[in-house]
């Protein structure tokens, strides 16, 4: 580990309790059209995935998926920022980190992604910020993890994850990126953590 230069994290669930944030917004979506709210299969795919493959999930009606797409933009995210929480000790950590590290961040977030850092405080303690609107396949594949090599000009074995679903894991497996799961025990990873924190302890080893 003590040649990492880069450390990237997954948004949703890893820099931000997000469960109540997107529940709230994706119900508010399905109640627009009178459907119910959503199951928790349908909670676990949208925690994970895009809006745009979220909506259609969710919509699988070809005549309503549409007017889903178009109500959801018109959507503004700001009722529903209140809901996240910041995961403990995230400020000082990337404050800790950035002397001698990159910080990146690899989402499938869309058009959510800058309003949400800025509303935190965030801005500005990200060297990059990859989100779905940046690249043409987002996770499961690797292209936003390969994005962060190419723009730092670094080998995978010089970076590290932090994921939290399976999607992540997927990503950084086929990027070749070592991957390092946040309080998921069911991913194979090479590290797992219950705390941000234990970063400092895994980029000493």
């Amino acid at each position: 580990m003590m040649d990492i230069k880069v450390v990237a994290f997954d948004c949703d669930g890893v820099l931000f309790d997000t469960e109540k944030a997107n529940m709230a917004y994706y119900n508010e979506v399905l109640k627009n059209f009178n459907k119910p709210g959503m199951t928790k299969r349908q909670f676990s795919y949208t925690h994970m995935h895009t809006v745009d493959e979220s909506i259609a999930y969710l919509f699988e009606e070809k005549s309503l998926r549409a007017a889903a797409h178009t109500f959801r933009k018109s959507m503004s995210y700001m009722p529903f920022i209140k809901y996240m929480k910041i995961e403990p000790g995230l400020k000082p950590l990337l404050s800790e980190l950035r002397p001698d590290y990159k910080i990146a961040i690899a989402t499938n977030r869309t058009d959510t992604m800058d309003r949400v850092l800025m509303e935190y405080g965030l801005e500005g303690l990200f060297d990059l910020v990859v989100t779905a609107f940046d690249v043409k396949h987002p996770k499961p594949d690797p292209e936003p993890l390969n994005k962060i090599l190419t723009h730092f000009e670094i080998k995978a074995h010089q970076a590290i994850y932090i994921g939290d679903s399976k999607l992540d894991e997927l990503a950084a497996d086929a990027a070749e990126i070592p991957f390092v799961s946040y309080d998921n025990t069911s991913l194979n990873a090479a590290f797992h953590i219950k705390s941000l924190v234990e970063i400092k302890t895994i980029l000493k080893n």
